[in-house]
């Protein structure tokens, strides 16, 4: 197995244990990186990440402007690629894994407005 996919192993590993990451995208004005941590949900190869304040949280504002960004887990990064999401029912869908990994009362405690989702495909 190559080192890359043997990073991309461990860094999944970390990810199916893990609750927090740091988040990594391109300020939509500055073009300077910004990093934040955010929850996350493993799907599959795919990340799931829902924006604590819907279409006005700021990190989700810069995915839209460029979707390409770095998440690290621990010691392991990887680039991603964000689509956001704005159906109903997919978002629903993602509200509803967040819900199972964090808590139901976590996730409405945390998390005001869920009109738009992230899914996140690693580059």
């Amino acid at each position: 197995m190559s080192s890359k996919m043997e990073q991309n192993a461990e860094l999944k590993r970390r990810l199916v244990r893990g609750k927090e990451i740091n988040l990594t995208v391109t300020g939509r004005n500055s073009g300077h990186p910004i990093t934040i941590p955010v929850w996350f949900v493993v799907d599959g190869d795919q990340l799931d990440l829902l924006p604590v304040s819907g279409s006005d949280t700021q990190w989700y504002k810069n995915v839209l402007k460029n979707p390409e960004f770095r998440i690290e887990a621990g010691a392991h990064e990887a680039e991603f690629r964000g689509r956001p999401l704005t159906d109903a029912k997919q978002v629903a869908a993602i509200v509803e894994k967040f819900c199972t990994k964090y808590g139901a009362g976590d996730v409405k405690k945390y998390y005001s407005k869920f009109d738009v989702a992230v899914v996140a495909a690693m580059r």
